[in-house]
């Protein structure tokens, strides 16, 4: 059983698309389509939409997801790398309404399977977090040699960014 576990998060994800089957029944997909209602919308635009987490770890905790239903960070590749920077840019952005200083900014994805909802987003946060609890949901580990993240099951948005342009996937073990 753990073995199965083990390998399931360190492996190399395959290629796949990203709309899936089951994206009608994605929570986050009902924040541009559905459901908005549901969601505290901060911030739209036609390709992502902004809106503030149900459970902040932070006094600003924003989740940005894009319209298309990506399953995770992990379905991402080298073609993808321009997106994520879109997504920082307006990241830096919402932070910059509430006037968060560049020192107090935190920005990254969980990585599967240490993420709740099945749908690409980015958290967009102000530090500090309101508890040590929250604080190791969102871990930095930084990487050895050649590797731009250790084994963690966050990546911040500067080292997926960095990843993927070199061809290699997100993933929990170091990449």
């Amino acid at each position: 059983m753990f073995q199965k576990l083990f390998y399931w998060i360190v492996r190399k994800p395959q290629p796949s698309h990203y709309q899936l089957s089951n994206s009608q029944s994605c929570i986050f997909c009902g924040a541009y389509s559905t459901n908005r209602s549901d969601f505290d919308i901060v911030w739209e635009d036609q390709e992502f939409v902004a809106f503030r987490d149900i459970r902040p770890s932070a006094q600003h905790h924003i989740q940005l997801i894009p319209k298309t239903h990506i399953e995770s960070i992990r379905k991402l590749s080298q073609k993808d790398v321009n997106m994520l920077r879109r997504m920082e840019e307006i990241g830096h952005s919402i932070l910059d309404t509430f006037d968060v200083p560049v020192s107090k900014r935190k920005m990254g994805f969980h990585i599967p399977p240490f993420n709740s909802v099945r749908h690409l987003h980015l958290h967009v946060q102000s530090l500090p977090y309101i508890s040590l609890i929250c604080r190791l949901k969102y871990p930095f580990i930084r990487g050895f040699g050649s590797y731009e993240k250790g084994f963690s099951w966050f990546a911040e948005i500067g080292q997926a960014i960095r990843i993927l342009e070199k061809g290699h996937h997100v993933t929990v073990a170091p990449c």
